[in-house]
């Protein structure tokens, strides 16, 4: 881990990969709703050399539910978002976030006629 001098704060340097704030928006958005819904209580965010992740956790101190990966290698193959299990499972992949996010919206039922 790179350690900033003495009187600056930590910066993220160039040879990791970090999530941008156009992507953060919706992950927070969603992670917000899960929140007031009761679903999930905590977040990490880890940034690496060839991997960000957001993990979602439901109690602070375990394992986490869900892990949301950037790995940027991966765009032109797979994609380079992934919503991953808990036992590492990927959920979904693909290019647009937005997308991939779906799979961790709260179904909505509804009583059809």
């Amino acid at each position: 881990m790179n350690m900033a001098p003495p009187g600056q704060s930590f910066l993220i340097t160039a040879d990791q990969v970090s999530f941008h704030r156009t992507e953060l928006g919706p992950i927070l958005s969603l992670y917000g709703r899960m929140v007031a819904a009761g679903e999930w209580r905590d977040y990490g965010i880890s940034c690496l050399r060839e991997v960000a992740v957001f993990s979602v956790f439901r109690r602070t101190a375990e394992h986490p539910v869900y892990r949301i990966e950037k790995r940027p290698r991966l765009r032109l193959r797979q994609g380079q978002y992934a919503v991953l299990g808990p036992e590492g499972q990927v959920l979904k992949r693909g290019n647009d976030l937005a997308q991939v996010l779906k799979v961790l919206e709260p179904r909505r039922l509804r009583v059809v006629d």
